[in-house]
């Protein structure tokens, strides 16, 4: 005699293969719309200075020169950082041996002076867009040399920078 209430064997077993399904089709789903990084790489600053003359340099290698890319760069600072901005150099080595320049500059703090980014204490940390949707247009090694293009030559306050490269959602 089947108690009211209590599944069987077979209501179990079917139940288990459901939530089995409905877990695989769920990672697949998740996993299917996370953006895979390409690279990702942090230069730590020795004495919490940058010096203009010690440029963070990443080296990455491209093998899709199909998909499309976000480059984003990260800057860690003290509360000790003295401007509302910061200027940079970007100048990019393709495996060719082609270079690029570009100037770019990103806000720091707002008009008030209030830190633009995450932090705690007096740690800021502050991700900065440099470019979506870019196409590698060569297979191999690729150099990224930033320039900070501040006045004084060593930047204080400044613990590091990363440089981060996504691929695109889809």
């Amino acid at each position: 005699m089947e108690e009211k209430g209590v599944p069987t064997e077979e209501e179990t077993m079917k139940r288990n293969r459901y939530f089995i399904i409905l877990t695989i089709i769920s990672l697949i789903i998740v996993s299917g719309c996370k953006q895979k990084t390409l690279f990702n790489e942090t230069k730590k600053m020795s004495d919490e200075k940058w010096s203009m003359y010690d440029p963070a340099t990443f080296n990455c290698t491209v093998k899709d020169t199909i998909g499309s890319y976000d480059v984003t760069f990260s800057l860690r600072t003290s509360t000790d950082y003295q401007y509302r901005n910061i200027y940079l150099f970007v100048l990019t080595t393709f495996p060719s041996g082609t270079s690029q320049t570009d100037t770019v500059q990103y806000a720091v703090t707002n008009e008030k002076g209030e830190w633009i980014g995450k932090g705690v204490g007096d740690i800021r940390e502050l991700t900065m867009h440099y470019k979506s949707n870019v196409y590698f247009p060569e297979k191999g090694a690729y150099q990224f040399r930033i320039i900070h293009g501040m006045r004084d030559a060593d930047l204080k306050g400044v613990y590091d920078f990363g440089m981060k490269i996504r691929k695109r959602k889809k």
